[in-house]
């Protein structure tokens, strides 16, 4: 996959376009949400109130975990990686070239070859020796050799648009990390193992290297607490904290491990610290509804249901969530309305004109789905979405034509 210049995305023929907002995706293995990425004092003091971990009769403290767990040099490089990155940037003046051979030869199966795994986890040095990465993984190879490169590169995360479980009683928010190359003043590329398509993406900005440090002890956390090994993954989520105490999700992630303990009230702090950060952090309130729910504690429960139906209520996605439900059921009318109360939260929404205009369309209706679909190549800005769209109305076109001609 060649780096995308952000303003112009290629086509990819062989994807489906569909009325689905979710696909395939390289995506870190921590479910994360993240807010607004602070480094107030505040949040830090928050990091240093934190409560030990109490494991039968071990007690573990916060202060105690610098020492307990290692954060590796994630992005240094050894001689074998600066004289790759010499041996296919060395001499080359423009930096746009650069980010492209560079690219090419990570990729390229006649030099690193890199594949994507998604566990594979690691700094610079383990992908660049490893040969498999993922998102996360991949990006810090990256960053690592276009600095050696000369040029500036940055993390980057892609929050996907959020996908519901059936029932719609749980949300997971997922992150993409991938890099930002700004190769001049004028070009600026994005570089990725795993390219999401532009309609799964729901916001983007640049992480700092502790952030990305974060997410490496985040992603580690959260495996440990799938396999039940609950001090590990307190360990890590400490850390992560301790590095980028401004990211919401890593408090809701200390909270499930907390809970995970039995230690309910320090859970309920930590998601009430994530609520400070992010006050519609979906996944804390969830949360707090489970722990409530738990405890008995109805009341508190019934509020933060609430709460939790009134941001639904309030959320585009949701209701985009829910249309794409009824789509895949083919309950076409149904679909409409859900994308249509969406479209009232986001008016121009490409992505959403252009699933009202395929509802029409899978009803017969050509002449308003024409309608919609203009809209939708009018709102659009990728030149991707714009080719996509622009073949389905062609196509809408034809079925136009047709009826007129039966009319006839």
């Amino acid at each position: 996959m060649t780096p995308v210049p952000v303003s112009h995305q290629p086509v990819d023929p062989s994807r489906p376009r569909t009325a689905g907002w979710m696909r395939g995706c390289c995506l870190l293995v921590v479910a994360l949400c993240l807010g607004a990425c602070s480094q107030n004092p505040l949040d830090r003091r928050a990091v240093a109130s934190l409560s030990p971990l109490t494991l039968d009769a071990k007690v573990i403290r916060p202060a105690e975990v610098p020492g307990l767990v290692v954060t590796p040099d994630l992005l240094a490089t050894d001689q074998a990686m600066r004289d790759f990155v010499k041996r296919y940037t060395q001499g080359i003046p423009s930096g746009r070239a650069r980010v492209m051979s560079l690219h090419q030869a990570v990729r390229g199966s006649a030099s690193l070859g890199i594949e994507y795994d998604a566990s594979a986890e690691g700094t610079a040095r383990d992908v660049f020796h490893r040969g498999t990465a993922n998102c996360l993984s991949y990006a810090t190879l990256f960053v690592a050799l276009a600095r050696e490169a000369g040029l500036d590169a940055q993390f980057q995360w892609l929050k996907v648009r959020p996908q519901w479980t059936v029932k719609g009683e749980r949300v997971m928010v997922r992150v993409h990390v991938n890099v930002m190359v700004y190769a001049n003043e004028r070009d600026h590329f994005m570089v990725d193992i795993e390219p999401l398509p532009s309609e799964d993406v729901a916001g983007s900005r640049r992480l700092t290297d502790d952030d990305a440090r974060a997410l490496y002890h985040a992603n580690i956390a959260m495996n440990a607490l799938a396999e039940g090994q609950t001090e590990q993954a307190w360990l890590h989520s400490t850390r992560a904290l301790q590095l980028s105490p401004g990211m919401a999700q890593l408090w809701v992630n200390i909270g499930a491990v907390y809970r995970s303990a039995g230690q309910h009230a320090d859970a309920e702090s930590s998601y009430l610290q994530a609520l400070e950060l992010d006050r519609w952090n979906d996944s804390a309130m969830n949360n707090l509804v489970v722990l409530y729910r738990l405890e008995g504690r109805e009341e508190e429960r019934l509020q933060w249901a609430r709460r939790v139906e009134q941001y639904r209520k309030e959320n585009p996605y949701y209701h985009a969530w829910k249309g794409d439900e009824a789509a895949r059921q083919k309950e076409w009318q149904q679909a409409r309305g859900y994308y249509k109360r969406a479209l009232q939260l986001l008016p121009s929404d490409s992505r959403l004109l252009y699933s009202v205009g395929l509802t029409y369309q899978e009803m017969n209706e050509p002449g308003k789905a024409q309608e919609y679909i203009e809209r939708a190549i009018e709102h659009a800005t990728l030149r991707s979405d714009i080719e996509a769209y622009t073949l389905q109305l062609q196509m809408v076109k034809e079925d136009l034509r047709a009826v007129h001609a039966k009319d006839a």
